[in-house]
């Protein structure tokens, strides 16, 4: 069965797109309509009042989306990957965020590594660009993530208010991951055991 939240996300999609390159009012007022009822079911799925989850939704017209997210994956020689303890819900995960309006992916990767950590890192190859939907369990918008292979070229750790620890971790051992990233983390040790051998 199709997730509340992934077929919430379609729907206001479909009533902010077509609310921008409509301009027949019959066509607008059955947009409108799709978006009133996502924004209805929206705010009882995430217990936020449906006025204010249509003033967000309608704020936005155009062609939508998914959010974008940068990934940086540091490794020692051991093959030890480098984890925050997020502040937010205190999960273990890759240093990561949402790429900034005019920014590229390998910039976020630097930019997220710099202000969580305190390092200098350098992206030195694409791990993977991957999907995730809306849905109940990780919220209402669908993400793309792009994991990239991080170098560390300066700095040391110095923690910033988004972390509570930083460590290098045997993937195995790892007490509990935020979301999707002992995925991102699988992937990217891959790709680093890959290179490893390669040298």
């Amino acid at each position: 069965m199709t997730d509340l939240l992934t077929l919430l996300e379609e729907l206001q999609s479909i009533g902010r797109t077509g609310l921008n390159y409509s301009s027949d009012p019959y066509a607008r007022a059955h947009y409108s309509r799709l978006l009133e009822l996502a924004a209805t079911h929206y705010g009882q799925a995430l217990d936020l009042p449906a006025a204010e989850v249509r003033a967000r939704l309608q704020g936005e017209l155009g062609s939508i989306t998914p959010k974008v997210g940068a990934d940086a994956a540091i490794f020692d020689a051991e093959g030890r990957m480098l984890l925050v303890e997020r502040a937010d819900d205190r999960c273990w995960g890759l240093p990561a965020g949402w790429v900034d309006p005019n920014e590229a992916p390998p910039n976020t990767a630097r930019r997220e590594a710099r202000e969580e950590l305190g390092l200098e890192v350098e992206p030195v190859q694409l791990v993977d660009v991957m999907f995730r939907p809306a849905s109940v369990a990780y919220g209402p918008h669908a993400v793309v993530s792009v994991v990239y292979l991080c170098e560390v070229r300066g700095g040391e750790i110095t923690l910033s208010h988004e972390v509570l620890a930083a460590r290098y971790w045997a993937l195995d051992e790892v007490p509990v991951w935020h979301k999707d990233h002992q995925k991102f983390a699988r992937a990217a040790h891959a790709v680093w055991t890959t290179r490893r051998r390669a040298t």
